[in-house]
């Protein structure tokens, strides 16, 4: 197993809301953040029960909106152990600016929200020319850019993987391919025809370890053929917590289980290697 398990999708939330105000994006706050707010001490506190080394610290947009404060705030707090991913509304003409001046506030990476948990997902903005400023100033910083999508946005993904192939895109949550018909996977065939993109990587989390349990999917049949296409290097384990319930170790213990199949060199990869090679200032 990796030497270091870095985790890069846990979240964190404030209890103190006059200081760090809740603002949701799309107006609707999630329910996990309320009920299971987990504030950055909590989180260490996980990481240390769990084994994880390091963390890339995903910004709650369901939360705060583009408000970035807490998630920067509370990883300076353990700037040895965690970095911050956030996000900015990059359809506004002031993008790149609050690009940059979270950057000098310490995210080192961002994340385009277009849907989940609280509302349906919309790609038309992915690839939405008032974006592109944006992402060229991601290329010119070098900074990873994530996606919140499922298998409706993966056009977007691909056009926009070709124009800026110098930005590294993470697709959160595996893209939430369709998996129950099993191997070998014809309806999760959008996915895998991104692997020729050298530039896009894989988030593994809670989500598609459930999925390869349901009908005729299995971890043994998935994971591999994941592999096969894009490489564990281009692959990385995100934790979800606390939005997908259970201690982090739990989170934890089932991804090393579904993932057991892999060869000991991939696995140190998905658990800690391409994390700090998506974000430096980890390692």
């Amino acid at each position: 197993m990796a030497s270091q398990i870095v985790d890069i999708h846990p979240h964190i939330i404030s209890d103190d809301e006059t200081r760090y105000p809740p603002a949701p994006l799309f107006g609707k706050r999630s329910e996990w953040s309320k009920e299971r707010p987990t504030t950055v001490e909590t989180l260490i506190a996980a990481m240390d029960e769990a084994g994880v080394a390091k963390a890339a610290v995903v910004h709650s947009s369901t939360t705060y909106g583009f408000d970035n404060s807490y998630v920067v705030d509370g990883c300076a707090k353990y700037a040895h152990r965690l970095v911050a991913v956030g996000s900015v509304d990059v359809l506004q003409p002031d993008a790149p600016q609050r690009i940059r001046e979270w950057t000098e506030r310490g995210l080192a990476g961002l994340r385009l929200f277009t849907g989940g948990s609280t509302k349906e997902f919309d790609p038309s903005e992915l690839d939405d020319v008032r974006s592109f400023p944006a992402w060229e100033l991601c290329a010119e910083l070098d900074l990873p850019m994530c996606i919140q999508t499922g298998p409706v946005g993966l056009p977007q993904i691909t056009t926009l993987a070709r124009r800026f192939p110098s930005v590294r895109i993470i697709l959160d949550h595996l893209g939430r391919p369709e998996v129950a018909d099993g191997a070998p996977y014809a309806k999760a065939q959008s996915l895998f025809e991104l692997a020729s993109l050298e530039n896009i990587y894989l988030k593994l989390t809670p989500r598609i370890f459930g999925d390869v349990k349901k009908e005729k999917a299995s971890a043994e049949t998935f994971f591999p053929r994941v592999v096969e296409a894009f490489g564990a290097k281009r692959m990385a384990w995100g934790s979800n917590f606390p939005t997908s319930p259970g201690k982090l170790s739990e989170i934890l213990a089932t991804a090393q289980a579904g993932l057991q199949s892999l060869s000991e060199q991939d696995r140190e990869w998905i658990f800690g290697k391409t994390a700090l090679a998506l974000y430096p200032a980890l390692a």
